[in-house]
């Protein structure tokens, strides 16, 4: 497997590049975006995937890596070729991508050329809890944040320093459930902080 390629770009089109690694021209099927920033002469990195045919190998690279795995992702729908998945992320960001899938939305997906509309679906439905969408994403950080922030604030209520609660609180949050709330949270805390405070409470 070839899992990243590094190297001077030596030829770019529409949607590949060649990529010169130790004196070995190898070809990049890419997205437009990326053929289109690609500089003949200048450093390229991108992440790999080599597709293995009976007739033939090919590698199809991305500058981030999420967008590496989204398309291994495409490919493991049933009616996703190599050169659909990339079409789907020349159409769309990742981040689009979450947000369709999300939605249940299978429209974007059917503007993509060779998806047609039970590959649509069938895209949304195998995509479902494997991509996030940005705004759930931050709804889920805020929510984490919240939590040891409360945490951290009941802990320094009872008398801990600020830092060393901080630190629990965050610990104990990393060993939770999603679903855990702020009194389990404290709960847990405090059980860690019990049998080997050394920090004496104030007051």
């Amino acid at each position: 497997m070839i899992s990243s390629v590094r190297g001077i770009v030596g030829y770019a089109d529409q949607d590949s590049v060649v990529v010169e690694v130790g004196g070995v021209g190898l070809t990049v099927a890419v997205t437009p975006d990326v053929a289109r920033s690609a500089r003949v002469g200048e450093p390229l990195f991108l992440h790999t995937s080599l597709i293995v045919r009976e007739d033939a190998l090919s590698l199809v690279g991305f500058e981030a890596r999420d967008e590496l795995t989204t398309f291994l992702l495409l490919v493991g729908v049933t009616g996703v070729g190599p050169k659909s998945a990339l079409g789907v992320l020349s159409a769309m960001s990742v981040d689009q991508i979450a947000t369709a899938v999300a939605a249940e939305d299978d429209a974007p997906f059917r503007r993509v050329s060779g998806i047609g509309p039970k590959t649509a679906k069938l895209i949304v439905l195998h995509l479902t809890g494997k991509v996030i969408a940005p705004a759930v994403a931050s709804r889920a950080a805020s929510v984490t944040d919240n939590r040891a922030d409360a945490v951290t604030a009941a802990l320094t209520g009872l008398g801990w320093p600020e830092r060393h609660a901080a630190e629990v609180a965050a610990a104990v949050l990393e060993d939770a459930a999603a679903e855990a709330s702020v009194q389990d949270l404290l709960r847990r805390a405090l059980a860690e902080l019990g049998p080997a405070r050394k920090e004496p409470l104030r007051g």
